[in-house]
C-alpha cells in the first residue's frame, strides 16, 4: 500500500478508485510529482508483474493483428493480388489510401468515447469486426469489393493504436510508459517478420478451394481476429478498480501510484476546453510534424518492403521470407531502446537517434547499386522507424494532463502519422518507380531530418518549461497554486 498526500480533487469514478489514504507499516519513501509515497517493495514488483503478465500480452496481440490485418495487403500483392484483380500501380496507391481516410477520422472520437463506452467492451468490438473484414478481403472478386473492405478495414481500425496507448495509462504511471507500449508496438515490427513467414506458407496454398494463395492470407489471418477478439471480452479488463487479479491492497496501491504521477487528477469529466487546451500546447505541434515524418517511413516500409526486396531480383516467395530479418531485427532493438528510455528517462534522445538510423539507410539504398548494400540498408531504415514509432507515442502521451487533454494529443499524434501514411502509399505505390524508387527514397531521406530536427526542438522545449516549472515551485507552494491545471502545473514535471 502508498501513503499520499494529494491535492483536493476528484478522482474520475469510472476508470480510477475513490483512493485517497493508505498507510504503510514498512517501506521506503520517495517523492513522485510532489507527493511523498511510501512504497513497499513486494507489492511494487506484484502489481507491475500482474499487468504485464495479465495486460499487455493481450494489447500487444491487438497492435500485432491491427497491423498484420492492414499490411499483409503488402504481402498478397507480391502474390498476386495485384495481378488477379487487374489493378494498376495508382490504383493500388488508392485502395492502401482508402484504408488510411476512415482510420484517420476515426481516431479522435474514437479515443474520447473510449472511456464512456468502456475499453474492456469498444477494444474487443473492433477487433472482431475488423476481423470479419479482414476474412472478407480474401472473397473479393473485383477492386471496387477491395475498396470496400479497405475502407470498413480502416474505419474499425482507426482508434485502436491511440486507444490502446491511452488504456495502458490508466493502468502505469508515466516513467513505465515506454517499456510498455514499445512492448506492444514491438509487435508490429513482429508482425512484419510473423507475415512474411506466414504468406511464404498461405501462397503454397494457392489453388487450394479453388481460391489463388493471396486470398488465404486474408482469410486465415482474418478468422484468427475474429476469434481472439472474442477471447478478449473475457481477458480485457476496464480499469484498475475492474480487476479480478487485484487484491484490494493491490488496487489501492496503483492507484495510489497513479495519484501520484498527476495521471488521475484535475478532471471530472469529458470537457471540449480540454480538447482545445491540448490543441494550444507547443509540444502537440512539434510531435505532430514529426510524427508526420516518421509515419511516411513507417507506413512506406511496412507496406513496400516486400517490393522493394522483390525488386532486388528475389522471387516472390523468396521475397516474402527475405523481408524477416529486418523486421526482426527491429523488434529486438526497440525493445532494447524502450528500456533504456525508461531506464534513463531519456525519450528525445531515442527519438533522435532512432531517425538518425532512418537516414543512415535511406542514404546507403539511395547512394549504392549493389543489392547487397541495399538490403542492408533496410535493417537501419527499418529499425529506426519501428524505434521511432513508439519511443515517439509515449513521450507524446507522457507530456499532457488531465485524462481528455491526454487523450486528445495522443489521437492528433496517430492522425499525423496515418496522415503520413497516405502520402507514402502514393510515394511508393506510383509516383516513384521500382526497383530504385529514387524520388520516394530521397524524400523519406529528407523527412528523416525534419524528424529529427522537430524531436531536438521539442526536446529543447520541454527542459526549457522544466527550467520554468522549477523556479515557479520556489515562489508558489503547491496549495496556492490554481487547481485544474494539468500539464501545467509547476508540479507536473515534462519527460525528456
Amino acid at each position: 500500500m502508498v501513503s499520499t498526500t494529494p491535492e483536493p480533487s476528484t478522482p474520475e469514478k469510472d476508470t480510477h478508485s475513490d483512493f485517497q489514504h493508505s498507510k504503510l507499516e514498512k517501506g521506503s519513501s520517495t517523492s513522485l510529482e510532489g507527493f511523498d509515497v511510501v512504497e513497499d517493495r513486494a507489492i511494487e514488483a506484484r502489481v507491475w508483474r500482474k499487468l504485464d503478465s495479465r495486460v499487455l500480452p493481450v494489447v500487444a496481440m491487438f497492435y500485432l493483428l491491427s497491423f498484420l490485418d492492414r499490411t499483409n495487403v503488402a504481402n498478397a500483392r507480391v502474390a498476386g493480388l495485384q495481378t488477379d484483380l487487374k489493378m494498376t500501380n495508382k490504383e493500388y496507391s488508392i485502395a492502401l489510401t482508402v484504408t488510411y481516410v476512415p482510420y484517420i477520422v476515426a481516431e479522435l472520437p474514437s479515443n474520447l468515447m473510449l472511456k464512456a463506452v468502456g475499453p474492456n467492451l469498444m477494444l474487443p468490438t473492433m477487433l472482431t469486426l475488423w476481423g470479419v473484414v479482414t476474412t472478407l478481403q480474401g472473397v473479393v472478386k473485383t477492386y471496387s469489393g477491395l475498396l470496400a473492405c479497405r475502407f470498413f478495414l480502416g474505419l474499425l481500425e482507426g482508434g485502436v493504436f491511440p486507444g490502446l496507448v491511452l488504456y495502458l495509462s490508466y493502468f502505469y504511471p508515466r516513467y513505465k510508459m515506454n517499456m510498455r507500449v514499445t512492448a506492444f508496438f514491438s509487435s508490429a515490427s513482429l508482425s512484419g517478420a510473423f507475415s512474411g513467414i506466414l504468406a511464404y506458407g498461405i501462397i503454397h496454398m494457392d489453388g487450394v478451394g479453388n481460391r489463388p494463395g493471396w486470398s488465404w492470407i486474408f482469410i486465415l489471418e482474418g478468422l484468427f481476429t475474429f476469434l481472439f477478439g472474442l477471447s478478449s471480452y473475457f481477458t480485457l479488463p476496464r480499469s484498475v478498480d475492474k480487476t479480478w487479479f487485484f487484491t484490494q491492497e493491490e488496487k489501492d496501491y496503483v492507484n495510489a501510484k497513479l495519484l501520484a504521477d498527476n495521471a488521475q487528477k484535475d478532471e471530472g469529466g469529458f470537457s471540449w476546453k480540454e480538447v482545445y487546451e491540448a490543441l494550444k500546447l507547443p509540444q502537440l505541434w512539434f510531435c505532430n510534424i514529426a510524427f508526420f515524418c516518421s509515419g511516411t517511413i513507417l507506413y512506406g516500409l511496412a507496406y513496400f518492403a516486400p517490393s522493394i526486396i522483390q525488386g532486388l531480383g528475389y522471387t516472390a516467395a523468396n521475397a516474402q521470407l527475405m523481408s524477416v530479418p529486418p523486421f526482426a531485427v527491429a523488434c529486438v532493438v526497440s525493445v532494447a531502446a524502450s528500456f533504456i528510455s525508461d531506464r534513463y528517462q531519456c525519450r528525445g534522445i531515442v527519438s533522435i537517434i532512432s531517425v538518425i538510423f532512418c537516414a543512415i539507410g535511406f542514404a546507403m539504398f539511395l547512394g549504392s547499386k549493389s543489392t547487397h548494400v541495399q538490403y542492408g540498408s533496410l535493417f537501419f531504415s527499418v529499425t529506426g522507424a519501428y524505434t521511432a514509432a513508439p519511443t515517439g507515442s509515449a513521450w507524446n502521451a507522457n507530456n499532457a494532463s488531465p485524462q481528455t487533454r491526454r487523450a486528445t494529443v495522443i489521437a492528433f499524434g496517430f492522425v499525423m502519422t496515418n496522415s503520413g501514411g497516405i502520402l507514402a502509399t502514393w510515394l511508393l505505390g506510383s509516383l516513384s518507380p521500382a526497383p530504385r524508387y529514387t524520388k520516394a527514397t530521397i524524400t523519406l531521406l529528407a523527412l528523416s531530418i525534419v524528424s529529427m530536427v522537430f524531436c531536438a526542438a521539442n526536446l529543447w522545449y520541454l527542459r526549457w518549461q522544466n527550467g520554468k516549472k522549477a523556479e515557479m515551485r520556489k515562489i508558489v507552494s503547491r496549495e496556492e497554486e490554481k487547481q485544474g491545471l494539468g500539464n501545467h502545473s509547476a508540479w507536473y514535471i515534462y519527460n525528456l
